[in-house]
């Protein structure tokens, strides 16, 4: 690669890419579909929920949206092979789709602690699989996972999401290490709390506020913050990146 290849405009650019998104019709997943498009990327759309139709068309017409439950693996599989068929290959994957969840952990339920690990750790197992096995049959791609600060330090009554987010890192640094040599980096994101509508139903009021001020820049992140960090890690412009993680917190963590 040359140091032509690396400009600006042509780095991230996106024409002629296909790149899928989970989680895509609300919240992060939605602000990243927004900015690939804007990066003229064709986008495959895909959401547990029917609203992802209606955002697939607010999107542009190279645009697939799909309905589907990333706990369900027959339904991923069945998914991305009709994808895969119909975009010929895919060339990203943000990983995006996740569900909160705070109990303090002596009072957690095992109903709960399996709806969290199997949408955010499995879910996200079975798509990277699915995704990636294509990537690697057409000798490269981009995944890039959604993590969350919660993957690297304690907070209070999320020991079940905790433990979620921090087995995407350790899958990933796996799946990195196995990929990488041949064309497909793995690497993920890990955001502070996020000013999307899940975020206002568990930082809500005084909750919210103190948050605030324990990170250094004084706010939550916005989804259009975290769609940036996306597009780079699934740009040309992290090529040599791989098996990291990128930690999007206003310095929450450095404490």
């Amino acid at each position: 690669m040359t140091e032509k290849d690396l400009a600006f405009d042509r780095v991230f650019d996106f024409s002629g890419k296909t790149v899928l998104v989970t989680g895509a019709a609300n919240g992060i997943g939605l602000a990243i579909s927004e900015l690939f498009a804007e990066r003229g990327a064709r986008l495959v759309l895909l959401d547990r929920s029917p609203k992802v139709a209606e955002v697939g068309k607010t999107l542009g017409t190279a645009v697939l949206a799909r309905e589907v439950d990333i706990t369900d693996d027959a339904d991923v599989t069945r998914t991305i092979e009709s994808v895969a068929a119909e975009c010929g290959r895919i060339d990203v994957l943000i990983n995006n789709a996740g569900i909160g969840g705070t109990a303090p952990a002596e009072l957690g339920s095992l109903a709960d602690w399996r709806r969290i690990i199997d949408v955010n750790l499995s879910g996200q197992y079975v798509v990277a699989r699915e995704v990636g096995r294509r990537m690697l049959e057409a000798g490269g791609g981009r995944i890039v996972m959604m993590a969350s600060q919660a993957a690297i330090i304690g907070l209070d009554g999320h020991a079940a999401y905790s433990a979620s987010k921090a087995g995407v890192l350790g899958m990933l640094r796996c799946m990195a290490l196995e990929w990488g040599s041949r064309g497909v980096t793995v690497n993920a994101i890990s955001p502070t709390v996020v000013e999307t509508e899940m975020a206002a139903v568990h930082w809500g009021g005084e909750k919210g506020r103190r948050a605030r001020e324990e990170i250094p820049v004084g706010r939550f992140a916005r989804p259009r913050e975290i769609a940036y960090a996306a597009l780079y890690l699934a740009s040309e412009a992290a090529a040599m990146i791989n098996g990291m993680n990128l930690v999007v917190d206003g310095g929450f963590t450095i404490r």
